[in-house]
Order: structure tokens, then sequence, then C-alpha cells
């Protein structure tokens, strides 16, 4: 066992959060003498948003790496790939991990991330029931498409779209299965969502909304998928998309508060004033976190924290924009996509083109927008729902985008 009493900054995990903390760091010039990150996966950080990309084979996997190893070499930080930490004993400050390798700690940092989520269906154990979270994940599936016909996809969010696009580019039949009604159903309403499931299957998806699971069918591998409705779909692989759960377990075995996450204030520091939590294992307020752009805004806030940046402004969760792109198909939303009861709704399409577009106002104000195919006006009504102007000089040509609403006023 090695010992190691040298006080460090300690990082658990090394996703995209925690390697924007460490530029953030370097760039602001931190006071730590070394700096030292414990990652459960076999890879240092890689850009995990480009894992559809890889699946679909639009690029390699060297084009995922976010920094090259001299980087860390230059900088002193120390990366120990497959080492967890697995106990933190906060009263000594220090970590465990899983090769019994013992660190004392002056500040800790968990960035622990996230886990897919599971439905308890029969049959999950099933050989080929498998998720779509992470690089090796992605290296199984790429595999498996090459040796199997069939796959479906439980879970019509954007992860489970994301996975079933990029087997179906591979040469797989795919089904999604979708439990609501439409499609994306956090991020669009009923409209947009049944144009987005009409491109993709004209695409060769198949798309199954409102509809569930009731178990997975086979003896060793999983041959069947059995729906609600009776129905059985023979299958050769499942993919199960169905959300992700933050891992607090280890902070709640040292005692740290936790709710749905691990409980932060807004300067990211938990119940123990030792320690932080940023990105998808954290929750501020009511607030989780499940997309990269929340947690870099922490990454930064957490910087300038440990750097102690005087008069840095704490982490505040504003209206987060989802942006992504299924099938060449580009989505944004952000804020609300259903009006209220004092809301005015902007609407436009065209069906032909798989263009949409809704815009929310209230008082003014926009409040939310939804476009599907054209989402080139996306960042400036994202900017004017966070910042609350005042739209009524341009009221009546905003649905046009921000170079016309500047000619016209």
């Amino acid at each position: 066992m090695e010992h190691t009493q040298t006080p460090a900054l300690v990082i658990c995990g090394h996703g995209m959060v925690a390697q924007r903390l460490l530029e953030q760091l370097v760039a602001t010039g931190h006071p730590f003498s070394r700096i030292v990150v414990f990652n459960g996966e076999p890879f240092a950080a890689y850009n995990r948003i480009q894992l559809s990309s890889l699946l679909a084979n639009q690029v390699r996997e060297s084009e995922l790496e976010l920094k090259p190893r001299s980087w860390f070499r230059q900088h002193k930080i120390e990366v120990y790939n497959r080492e967890p930490v697995t106990a933190i004993e906060p009263h000594q400050r220090r970590v465990t991990t899983a090769s019994g390798r013992t660190l004392a700690y002056h500040t800790l940092v968990l960035a622990t991330g996230a886990s897919p989520s599971r439905l308890g269906l029969p049959g999950e154990d099933l050989d080929g029931v498998m998720t779509f979270r992470d690089l090796t994940d992605t290296r199984t599936l790429i595999h498996r498409a090459q040796t199997h016909r069939r796959a479906v996809v439980i879970g019509g969010g954007f992860l489970g779209l994301e996975a079933a696009e990029g087997l179906r580019a591979r040469g797989m039949d795919v089904t999604v299965l979708h439990r609501s009604g439409h499609l994306l159903n956090r991020q669009l309403n009923p409209a947009a969502g049944e144009l987005l499931k009409h491109q993709l299957q004209q695409r060769g998806l198949t798309v199954l909304t409102g509809t569930e699971p009731t178990a997975l069918l086979g003896k060793n591998q999983v041959q069947a998928v059995q729906l609600s409705d009776g129905t059985v779909l023979a299958t050769d692989l499942v993919v199960l998309a169905t959300g992700i759960h933050p891992n607090k377990a280890l902070a709640e075995a040292a005692g740290l508060a936790c709710d749905r996450g691990i409980q932060v204030d807004s300067q990211m520091t938990t119940s123990n004033p030792h320690i932080h939590a940023l990105g998808e294992c954290c929750q501020f307020q009511e607030h989780t976190f499940g997309l990269v752009e929340p947690g870099y805004e922490q990454a930064a806030v957490l910087a300038r924290h440990l750097c102690q940046v005087s008069g840095s402004p704490g982490f505040t969760p504003g209206e987060i924009a989802t942006r992504l792109k299924i099938s060449d198909l580009p989505i944004f939303s952000c804020g609300p996509i259903t009006p209220g009861p004092h809301t005015e709704t902007i609407e436009w399409q065209d069906y032909a083109q798989a263009v949409y577009g809704q815009l929310l106002v209230e008082h003014n104000r926009l409040t939310g927008a939804i476009l599907l195919g054209d989402t080139g006006s996306g960042p400036w009504y994202s900017e004017l729902i966070r910042s609350g102007t005042d739209i009524s000089r341009y009221r009546d040509t905003i649905a046009f985008g921000k170079p016309y609403c500047d000619a016209a006023a």
C-alpha cells in the first residue's frame, strides 16, 4: 500500500467537467503544489459529446482526446486511470483508491458524474443488454453492430436517439421505443416531436411512441423485447437510454449532505468546507445537471473560488439551452416548451423542408424557444431568454431572426 502525506488537491473523476476545471485552474494560476486526479475509466478525459459521432463512424476515436499526455506533464498534474476513489475520510482529509493507495488532501473535488438509470425489467442482465454512456460502451456497440443485425433502443431522449442513429449508420435495423407520446418530450412539444419522428422514419429508423417494454426475453442472450400491449419484437441487441442518476454513493458514505445528488452551495462547496462537487454528480438547490454547459460554468466558479479570486460571482443556474444534431437534423430548445395561461405563442412550420419553430412570449419577454431544422437564431433566442430583454420593438419580426430584426428596428 502506498501512503502519501503530502497535502494535495485531489479530484475524483476525469470527465469533461473535471478537465475544464483543470484548465481553468492552470489559466487562473492555482495555489496548489500538487494536483492528483483519480479516474475510474481506463481513459483520460475525452469529448463525450462526440461519442454519438464515433458510433456513427463520423469521427475517429483519436479525435475525442481533449488534451495530450504532454499537457498534464507540463502542468505537473498526475492522472491515475482505472483507479477510482473508493473511500473518503473527511476528518483525516484522506482518500483511499481501488488499488489501496491512500492520499492526504488539502482540498477534494468530487466529479464522479452520473450512471445510466435502469428500468428493473426482467431480463436486464442478459447478454446484449447495454447502455450508451462512455467510450467503453461505444466500442462494444461498434463491435456488436458488426456482428448483429437488429437493435432495440429503449428511450427516445437525445441519448437514445443518438444511439439509434449511430447503430443505423452502422447498418443495423433499429427500433426506438419511447413511453411518451412524442420524442424528446422534455425538449420538444408534440408538433416538433412528430416532425422529428417523421424525419427519422424517413431515414430508416422504426419509432414506436406511447409504448414501453415489460420484459426482455432470452436465455443467455437477449432475443426479444415484450411490449405493454403484448407485442414481441425480435432483436439481437438492446440499448437502455432511459436517463441518468448522479453518482453520490461515495459522498453519502463519507457523511456529506445528499439529496438526488451531492448538495452544494453557489461556490460548489459541499456540507464539508474542504470538499467540493460539480457536474452531473452535484445538486444545487433543486437542480441537477445532465448537460455539459452548466458543468463548465460550475468549473469556472470553482476555479475562481479555489484560486481565491476576489469578488467572484457564484453559480446561478439559468435556462439551459439544448443544442444537438440527430441524423444531420439540428435541434434547439431553451426554456419551457408549453405555453402558460398568459403566454403568447409564435409558431411556424414547413413540413416538407423539416423546419419548425415555436417562441413563447410573456409580458413582452421571450420565455421559451423550440427550433427544428433551422436553428441559426438559437443563440440569440437563448440570450433573450436569459437576459429577460423587452422584445416589444421587434415583437412582430422576432421569428425572422436577429439580422432581420436589427435591420427593421
